[in-house]
């Protein structure tokens, strides 16, 4: 195990030990290499590695602080992941994005049946996804439509099923996911006829499954939605940036 490696154990023992708690200020840089044994140097690079992680952030003059330790924070690096994955294997990363949001709607619609409706944390998503689709139907209804604009609604409809869910987890995996497939699903929008219209369908059946507290009509709504995606980037060859890969 390298020095880094070790200072990167060390300090997550503590969190996981209770000695750091989220917002925490960390030791003085003396007393903590001291404390794990190690240079200053190696301190410092384990911080980094911490810091890019989203566990630590360093302020200026300030010192370092434990993180809120948000799984969004946590699962930032994801991303890249899903990035540097996705170059070639789109449709890899599409089923993955189907599998977790599938599983997101029968939560959603699983946590509506049992908490009900006017619970505060359902009322707020619920609300969201509503706006999502009405924001929907006034772009489609204007005089020029705005592609990126209506994946934007696409987003946050997604968003608000996730955070219905009641999963932080699953739902900062679906972000990071969905942030990756924004531009095929853009060029969808462009090239494939009634692609918007067919998703704010979609995105009512889905909803509606959801607030009916019906679990696995809301896991067949979802999955059928994200296949007609899964299709069109497989049929098209797409990468997750948006380009043409067939071969000429």
């Amino acid at each position: 195990m390298s020095r880094t490696d070790h200072v990167v154990d060390g300090i997550t023992q503590m969190i996981l030990d209770g000695e750091l708690a989220a917002g925490d200020r960390l030791p003085i840089e003396k007393d903590l290499a001291a404390a794990l044994r190690v240079s200053r140097g190696s301190l410092r690079e384990g911080v980094r590695a911490l810091t890019l992680l989203g566990v630590l952030d360093t302020r200026q003059g300030d010192g370092t602080y434990v993180t809120s330790l948000d799984a969004n924070l946590l699962l930032g690096p994801m991303g890249l992941l899903v990035e540097l994955q996705g170059a070639g294997n789109a449709l890899h990363i599409h089923t993955v994005r189907r599998l977790l949001e599938t599983e997101a709607a029968g939560l959603a619609a699983a946590n509506v049946a049992s908490r009900g409706d006017q619970d505060p944390t359902m009322q707020d998503g619920i609300a969201r996804a509503r706006a999502a689709l009405a924001t929907g139907e006034q772009i489609l209804a204007g005089p020029q439509v705005e592609n990126e604009q209506l994946i934007q609604t696409d987003v946050a409809f997604h968003g608000a099923i996730a955070e219905l869910a009641g999963n932080p987890v699953l739902a900062a995996l679906i972000a990071a996911f969905a942030s990756r497939t924004l531009r095929a699903r853009i060029w969808r929008g462009l090239t494939e006829d009634g692609a918007h219209q067919r998703t704010g369908r979609e995105h009512e059946l889905i909803l509606r499954a959801v607030l009916e507290g019906d679990s696995e009509r809301a896991r067949v709504r979802m999955a059928a939605h994200l296949l007609d995606v899964e299709d069109f980037v497989e049929v098209t060859n797409l990468d997750t940036s948006g380009a043409d890969t067939t071969k000429e």
